[in-house]
């Protein structure tokens, strides 16, 4: 039969955050993903019902640069 430990017995030490943390930087490397965000993209969360009309981000493009188009520019 297995041994099980009881909720009481396990350290909680392990569950609390440290006051200071060491890292070692010297094993850190640069970010591989960053090249690739460098082209000035932002993320935007589409609401369910926008997201049925415009499936890609090319749909979404096109329908604000035509509204660049039509509204006057913001000064």
């Amino acid at each position: 039969m297995k041994r099980t430990v009881k909720a009481e017995t396990v350290d909680s030490a392990r569950d609390e955050m440290q006051a200071e943390y060491r890292f070692d930087y010297r094993k850190s490397r640069p970010n591989r993903f960053a090249t690739r965000a460098s082209d000035a993209r932002i993320a935007v969360t589409l609401d369910a019902d926008v997201a049925v009309v415009f499936t890609s981000a090319k749909a979404v493009n096109r329908a604000l640069r035509a509204m660049i188009e039509v509204v006057p520019a913001h000064r």
